[in-house]
């Protein structure tokens, strides 16, 4: 009885041995996988930018180029250029992102293929309130998570650059307006969707973030 309770083990050791390898592989994996993913979809919805029009579904997109390297006088007061719905009009930078991400003016499915979306019920920055961005948690924002209080986030625009600090990390759920709606102080909000394995997730994940510097530009921006 004990020699077959022996052979019995020595058959089915290798191959636990093997399961327990593999699970360990995989795990390891989960992460390197993520990151290429991310890149793929970077670099597919990239491709998509060769149409600008939208397509027929009546979206006028616009591609503008965004200087981040001005470097002639700057004020702490300036003119806010409001831009047109569809409109490319500033980079998201900070340290804890490896790629800069773009944010187009107001919330559509094909300008969240092309990045980061402003709500057009939020205040473009260097006004007054609360601006309000988001974007897809497996690409522009997959690393949004990686933001820590104390944090210098940057938005630059061609009419200006203005620095934030982040405040304070929230999680609230899709239907609580809470951080999305208009505020009395003026703060930057970045949220995205929070990770969920299982499916279309309900949970949303961000940042506040203080405005701390205004730089307008005060020459044309070449």
């Amino acid at each position: 009885m004990k020699e077959n309770s022996r052979k019995i083990l020595h058959i089915i050791t290798p191959f636990i041995v093997c399961l327990i390898c593999a699970g360990i592989f995989i795990v390891a994996m989960i992460k390197p996988y993520d990151k290429m993913k991310v890149y793929l979809n970077l670099a597919f919805m990239d491709d998509l930018k060769i149409t600008p029009d939208g397509g027929t579904s009546g979206l006028v997109i616009r591609e503008n180029e965004i200087k981040d390297d001005f470097s002639g006088e700057t004020n702490e007061t300036g003119e806010i250029i409001r831009p047109q719905f569809g409109e490319l009009y500033a980079l998201i930078k900070s340290d804890r992102f490896e790629v800069d991400v773009p944010v187009y003016w107001g919330s559509d499915s094909q300008l969240f293929e092309r990045g980061a979306c402003q709500s057009t019920g939020s205040v473009p920055p260097g006004e007054d309130g609360n601006t309000v961005i988001s974007a897809h948690e497996d690409t522009f924002f997959s690393e949004l998570s990686n933001l820590a209080v104390g944090d210098i986030v940057k938005i630059n625009t061609n009419y200006g650059q203005f620095t934030y600090t982040v405040r304070e990390l929230i999680e609230f759920q899709k239907d609580n307006n809470k951080y999305v709606n208009p505020s009395e102080d003026t703060r930057l909000t970045l949220y995205t969707c929070k990770k969920d394995v299982l499916g279309s997730p309900d949970g949303r994940i961000g940042v506040i973030c203080d405005l701390t510097e205004k730089k307008f530009y005060t020459g044309e921006v070449q």
